[in-house]
């Protein structure tokens, strides 16, 4: 599994007040990888881990609330990918917190149900949507989109990181 840390405060395991723990879903269907979007940000399915929850779970919450699938265990094929961000002073001053992010592969030939999705708030405010784009279009695709919302400038170098590491694992 390959591991990226981003600690540019420098920070010490006995700096961190908080950790948080989330997984995404590359989900490929079919030659196609389904995308969230919202306010014209892509992002992979899922979330943060919820108490008493494993990632298996955590990933199957999320994946149902977002895009309507109902997710097997068999369909959860690994998880390939782990990114730390060491944050100093975040979300607050005087806090420091340690975020890491687990990306799993799953594999299904379900489309998205809409009927069953259970969106946040926030996302209903910001119109999200799953979209499916085929796979090898899918980085020029997150590319050309980064201009379109701020947030695409920390988000997407991670997705088209995650993509690359995918097509580069089912190489070997």
């Amino acid at each position: 599994m390959k591991e990226i840390i981003y600690n540019y405060d420098y920070l010490k395991d006995e700096d961190i007040t908080e950790v948080v723990v989330r997984t995404k879903a590359l989900i490929i269907n079919n030659g196609n990888i389904l995308l969230g979007n919202e306010n014209d940000t892509y992002q992979f399915p899922g979330g943060h881990l919820e108490e008493n929850e494993t990632f298996e779970e955590c990933l199957k919450r999320e994946v149902l609330e977002e895009t309507g699938i109902e997710i097997e265990n068999n369909e959860i094929k690994r998880p390939f990918m782990k990114v730390t961000y060491l944050n100093k002073d975040w979300p607050e001053a005087g806090k420091n917190r340690k975020c890491e992010i687990y990306y799993y592969l799953i594999e299904t030939s379900k489309t998205p149900d809409m009927s069953k999705v259970k969106y946040t708030e926030h996302e209903k405010q910001g119109n999200f949507r799953v979209d499916s784009i085929p796979l090898n279009e899918s980085i020029t695709v997150i590319e050309n989109n980064i201009p379109k919302n701020e947030k695409n400038k920390v988000i997407a170098p991670d997705m088209i990181m995650a993509i690359t590491e995918y097509l580069h694992q089912c190489e070997e």
